[in-house]
C-alpha cells in the first residue's frame, strides 16, 4: 500500500513525464461533432489504448461503435477489493472562433503554471489525472 507521501514523491518525479504525456494527448483536434476529424478521433483512442497499456492496465481494449470509438480497460489485480469506475472522454468541442485563442487550440501552451489548449481540463487533462 502507497501511503500519501510516498503518492506525492512519485507525482512529483514523475511530473515532466505527466506533462509531456497531457501534451501528446492535447495534440490530437479529437471534435466528434466534425466529420472531417473523425481520423483524428480515431487516432486519439489509439492513442489512449496505447496509454493505458504502457502505465500498466489490463485487456485494454477500441471498442467501434456506429460513430466513434469507446476506449476500454481494466486493471483486476485485486478481486478481493472494491471496484472503481472512471469514466471520461476523449473528444474536445470545436475551437471555431480562433481570434479568442492566444495560440492554437491543439498546440499546448505553458503559461503562469497552466496549459493551454482545447481539453486540457473537459476532458481531456482530467482523464489523465484520474488514471
Amino acid at each position: 500500500m502507497i501511503k500519501p507521501d510516498q503518492a506525492i514523491a512519485r507525482a512529483r518525479a514523475s511530473r515532466r513525464r505527466f506533462l509531456l504525456d497531457l501534451a501528446e494527448f492535447l495534440r490530437f483536434p479529437s471534435v466528434s461533432s466534425r466529420p472531417e476529424h473523425r481520423t483524428d478521433v480515431q487516432r486519439c483512442a489509439e492513442w489512449l489504448a496505447e496509454h493505458l497499456r504502457r502505465i500498466g492496465l489490463d485487456q485494454v481494449v477500441i471498442v467501434p461503435t456506429a460513430r466513434h470509438p469507446i476506449v476500454y480497460a481494466q486493471l483486476l489485480r485485486a478481486p478481493d477489493r472494491p471496484t472503481l469506475l472512471i469514466y471520461g472522454h476523449y473528444d474536445v468541442q470545436p475551437a471555431d472562433d480562433r481570434s479568442q485563442w492566444c495560440s492554437p487550440p491543439f498546440a499546448p501552451a505553458l503559461s503562469d503554471g497552466a496549459i493551454y489548449a482545447r481539453g486540457a481540463s473537459d476532458d481531456k487533462g482530467q482523464l489523465l489525472i484520474h488514471l
